[in-house]
């Protein structure tokens, strides 16, 4: 079975080598998703649910998926016990990372990080722009890590969601996660 991250690494569809380091590729990845929301319930939450079909279409385990409430308390609570959890290597969190006063997201996990990868939220902002034009300057997208854990923060549309999973997350999240296990 041909892996996801193989068929969809950019060197490999210019017919380059691979630049991943070799035990990367094997990488099992064991997940949580967090939806960040005071209105949603799992049956109408069309943006944690597409995260969670694109990570089994990848062969990746989801541990957890829950949804609650745009309180920093709760995001926080989530982050710290999934960050200590010993089967989970990475989180995906969508939703409250507008500029509204209900959206604490971003504000609540960014001082968690240990690393932030900056270039993760300039190059979804990119790739949005393409899409929605200048609107895309409005998203706090943003990736980085906390105890061995990575940690993917998006908006909560569903569009948003399949944007950065299939052209940043899935390409790249094994490198991710074993670069920060690496000894």
């Amino acid at each position: 079975m041909e892996h996801f991250l193989l068929k969809n690494s950019h060197n490999a569809r210019k017919g380059g080598r691979s630049t991943l380091h070799p035990t990367h590729l094997q990488q099992p990845i064991h997940a949580a998703i967090l939806t960040v929301s005071d209105t949603r319930t799992k049956a109408e939450d069309l943006a944690g649910q597409r995260i969670h079909s694109l990570l089994l279409e990848a062969t990746f385990e989801v541990v957890d998926y829950q949804i609650t409430r745009d309180e920093p308390l709760d995001i926080s609570e989530h982050i710290h016990t999934w960050c200590n959890h010993a089967n989970i290597n990475a989180i995906i969190v969508t939703g409250g990372t507008g500029f509204t006063p209900r959206d604490q997201t971003y504000d609540t996990i960014l001082p968690l990080f240990e690393k932030e990868m900056m270039g993760f939220g300039e190059l979804f902002r990119t790739l949005s722009y393409e899409e929605i034009g200048p609107k895309a300057m409005f998203s706090r997208a943003t990736a980085g890590s906390r105890h061995q854990t990575a940690i993917y923060v998006l908006p909560g549309s569903t569009n948003a969601v399949t944007l950065a999973m299939t052209k940043l997350i899935l390409p790249t999240i094994q490198h991710f996660v074993g670069e920060l296990n690496r000894l």
